[in-house]
């Protein structure tokens, strides 16, 4: 893991506040919450269900609005942004990978990849040509026009990774991306993750109740009731230790 003493910001909240419902029904999830993740790290986002992890890195990865407080991504204001300015920021420099993976059943593997590049105006000959090389990176080469009923639940996952990283953004927010796999593929994503992901100009954040890859953390921010309670410094190496 990367251990050097890079400082550089790729996210930066501040007080912010968000609830859901009105009146009687409303509900505070965000109180006042900090956090921040680094360039060149793996950031956990760690909590019971409930607390706010969600809520917050759906905030961070532009999908909501807060209420209060201050979001600042890669260098840019998100609270100030216009819908359409915003739009176009998560497209060029948000890769998200989620817990059910999110593939298409009607694509293929590589067409599954190439839909950021795709989106963002490239022909799908071209996109899915980037999406073929991709996935043999990634340990998929001959598989790339199979269906994702024709693929393991580690496969699976290997291609919502391309897909995330195909488009080479800056930030990648993973949901839970071991949950629905057993010890040893949970373990080859977070590898793929580390050695395919993690670079000195993106931060990778990682929000997981799954104890058994928390060796590939750099910082683990703890969560509870809204707010980080507590955060650990780089502690892969203190169970190195």
């Amino acid at each position: 893991m990367n251990t050097d003493t890079a400082t550089e910001l790729a996210v930066d909240c501040r007080g912010i506040e968000k609830s859901f419902g009105e009146g009687e029904t409303r509900v505070q999830v965000l109180r006042g919450t900090d956090f921040d993740a680094r360039l060149g790290q793996m950031t956990f986002l760690v909590g019971p269900s409930g607390c706010g992890k969600t809520t917050l890195i759906s905030v961070i990865g532009a999908i909501l609005s807060c209420e209060a407080g201050e979001v600042h991504v890669l260098g840019s204001d998100l609270r100030r942004m216009k819908k359409g300015a915003l739009a176009d920021f998560r497209l060029a420099n948000f890769g998200f990978i989620f817990q059910e993976y999110n593939l298409l059943p009607a694509l293929t593997a590589a067409e599954n990849a190439s839909i950021p590049l795709v989106a963002r105006g490239e022909s799908n000959r071209d996109a899915e040509r980037s999406a073929e090389e991709l996935l043999g990176k990634l340990g998929l080469e001959g598989h790339t026009a199979k269906m994702p009923a024709q693929l393991s639940g580690g496969q699976q996952q290997r291609v919502a990774i391309a897909r995330a990283l195909i488009h080479e953004p800056r930030l990648l927010i993973c949901d839970e991306p071991t949950a629905s796999l057993d010890a040893a593929s949970g373990h080859n994503v977070m590898e793929l993750l580390r050695d395919v992901a993690l670079a000195a100009e993106r931060a990778v954040l990682v929000v997981t109740h799954d104890h058994r890859i928390f060796e590939f953390a750099d910082r683990i921010h703890h969560m509870s009731d809204g707010v980080i309670e507590s955060t650990d410094e780089h502690p892969n190496e203190e169970q190195d230790g």
